[in-house]
C-alpha cells in the first residue's frame, strides 16, 4: 500500500508550462526529441464536450523522460501537413500511460496514433481496490501530490489557449510516469501484475473502438421514460432529437446548446398543434443559455451567433410532421434483449429476471460467488468479470452444468478472469 505521507499541492509542472505546438517545424522537432528519449510515454487529450458536436481532440499532451512535456494542437498540425506516423515511429514500442484510456484511445486512433502497449492508471487503481480513482485522487494516494485542476470542462477548441489552461493540460501528464512506477510495484506486490497486463492488452484494442449509439439513439433523451406509453409523444421526441442532431452535426455545436432534453420532453408531452400552443412552450422559442456562474459562461456565449441562426420554426415543423405521422409510423418499443443470437444478450432489468425464477436464482447465486471472490482479492466485482457476461451465462438454461469457463471465454472474458471465477460460479449455479 502507499506510504503515509503529507500531501503537497503541485501548482504547475516542474519544468514550467510549455507553449502549444501548432506548426510543422515545431511538430517535427518534437518527434525528433521524443525519438531520442527513453522509457514510457505519458499521454492525454482534451476535447470540447458540451460545446462542440464532434468528439475530436483539440489538444493532446505527452511527456517522456528526456524530452519533457509537449502540448500539441492536432487540428493545426494536420492542416500544416504534419503526420502522426512520424510520431509513431519516434516513440516506437514505448508503453503509453493513460488515465482512463477509453476516453482518449478512440480520438488518438482517429487522428493516426498507434499505441503498441498500454498502462491505464485508472484501471490499475480499480484493480488495486482504490475507492476514488480520479487522477488527482490516485496521484495523492501514491505520490502524496495533489494537482491544481480547474479547467476540466473548458472549451478546448478555443484559441489561443490561456496559460492556466495549458498548465492544467500539462499537469495531466506530469506525474503519469511516476504513477506507473508506483502502481506497477503495488500490482506486483498484490499478485495482480499479470492480470493487469492482460487487461491492458485487451483494452488497447477494445478501448480504441467508438461506442455504438445504437439503432434508436434518440431514446437516450433524459427522462424519456415519462413518454413510454405515449407513442405520439415519442414520435415528437424522435423528430425533435433527429432535427437537433442534424443541425448540431452541420454546425459543429453541442446538441444541448440548440435545444435541451427538457424542452424536447415538454414539447412531446404538450404536443402543440398551433402557433399559440407552440409559443406557450418558452423553451422552444428562446436561445439556450448556460449559467454556471463562472468562466464557462463566457465560453458558452461564444456560440450565441450559431444558436441564433437556428430559428424556432425548425422545431415547430418537426413537431407538426411528427403529429401527422400515421399509426404505423409511430415508434414501437425496442425489442427485448433476450437470449437468442447476437440480438439476444440477456436482459438487464431485474423485473424481467424476476419473471423467470430459475434463471434469477442462478444469477443471484453467481453474483454472490463473484462478490465473495471480489472481497477476497480486494478488486471490484465488475472488474473481475463483466456483469453482462454473468447475465448471459445465467439466462441460458442449456448451459446449466456445462462448461462455464468456455462460455465466459467466448463472451470475451480474459484468461485471468476465467481462471479466477469459473469454478466458483459453476459450483454456484449447478
Amino acid at each position: 500500500m502507499a506510504l503515509e505521507r503529507e500531501s503537497h499541492l503541485l501548482p504547475e509542472p516542474r519544468e514550467g508550462v510549455p507553449d502549444v505546438i501548432d506548426g510543422l517545424d515545431a511538430f517535427r522537432l518534437m518527434c525528433e526529441e521524443y525519438s531520442q528519449a527513453e522509457g514510457p510515454l505519458a499521454a492525454d487529450a482534451e476535447r470540447a464536450s458540451g460545446f462542440r458536436y464532434s468528439q475530436e481532440d483539440y489538444l493532446v499532451q505527452f511527456k517522456r523522460e528526456g524530452a519533457g512535456i509537449a502540448l500539441v494542437d492536432p487540428v493545426a498540425v494536420e492542416k500544416a501537413g504534419g503526420s502522426w506516423q512520424d510520431f509513431n515511429q519516434a516513440v516506437g514500442d514505448a508503453e503509453w500511460i493513460i488515465h482512463d484510456s477509453r476516453q482518449d484511445l478512440p480520438g488518438f486512433v482517429d487522428i493516426g496514433m498507434a499505441p503498441r502497449a498500454l498502462f491505464d492508471t485508472e484501471l490499475a487503481a480499480r484493480m488495486l481496490g482504490l475507492k476514488h480513482v480520479s487522477l488527482a485522487a490516485v496521484t495523492e494516494h501514491y505520490l502524496g501530490l495533489t494537482l491544481a485542476k480547474e479547467h476540466s470542462a473548458a472549451d478546448w477548441s478555443y484559441r489561443p489557449l490561456p496559460r492556466d489552461w495549458r498548465n492544467y493540460a500539462a499537469l495531466d501528464v506530469e506525474l503519469l510516469i511516476e504513477l506507473d512506477q508506483a502502481m506497477s510495484r503495488e500490482l506486483k506486490a498484490q499478485g495482480k501484475d499479470e492480470w493487469a497486463q492482460e487487461e491492458f492488452a485487451w483494452l488497447l484494442v477494445d478501448g480504441a473502438k467508438r461506442k455504438d449509439r445504437g439503432e434508436q439513439p434518440w431514446r437516450h433523451i433524459s427522462h424519456i421514460n415519462v413518454l413510454r406509453k405515449d407513442r405520439r409523444g415519442l414520435a415528437v421526441a424522435r423528430a425533435l432529437w433527429t432535427e437537433r442532431d442534424r443541425l448540431a452535426r452541420e454546425l459543429d455545436i453541442s446538441p444541448s446548446l440548440l435545444l435541451s432534453d427538457a424542452a424536447i420532453i415538454e414539447a412531446a408531452r404538450m404536443k402543440p398543434r398551433n402557433g399559440r400552443q407552440f409559443r406557450a412552450i418558452r423553451s422552444l422559442n428562446e436561445r439556450v443559455r448556460m449559467r454556471t456562474g463562472g468562466e464557462q459562461d463566457k465560453m458558452f456565449e461564444r456560440y450565441a451567433p450559431i444558436q441564433r441562426s437556428v430559428k424556432p420554426s425548425v422545431w415547430r415543423r418537426a413537431i407538426l410532421q411528427a403529429l401527422q405521422e400515421g399509426e404505423d409510423e409511430l415508434p414501437r418499443p425496442p425489442k427485448p434483449r433476450h437470449g437468442n443470437g447476437e440480438e439476444g444478450k440477456a436482459p438487464r432489468s431485474m423485473k424481467v429476471w424476476q419473471r423467470h425464477p430459475a434463471r434469477y436464482a442462478r444469477l443471484c447465486a453467481a453474483r454472490k460467488a463473484v462478490a465473495t471472490i471480489a472481497q477476497d482479492v480486494r478488486t471490484p466485482a465488475d472488474v473481475i468479470i463483466k456483469p453482462q457476461y454473468l447475465r448471459d451465462l445465467c439466462w441460458r438454461d442449456e448451459l446449466v452444468g456445462g462448461d462455464v469457463a468456455a462460455f465466459l471465454a467466448g463472451e470475451g472474458a480474459r484468461p485471468w478472469q476465467v481462471g479466477l471465477v469459473s469454478e466458483s460460479v459453476s459450483s454456484a449455479i449447478m
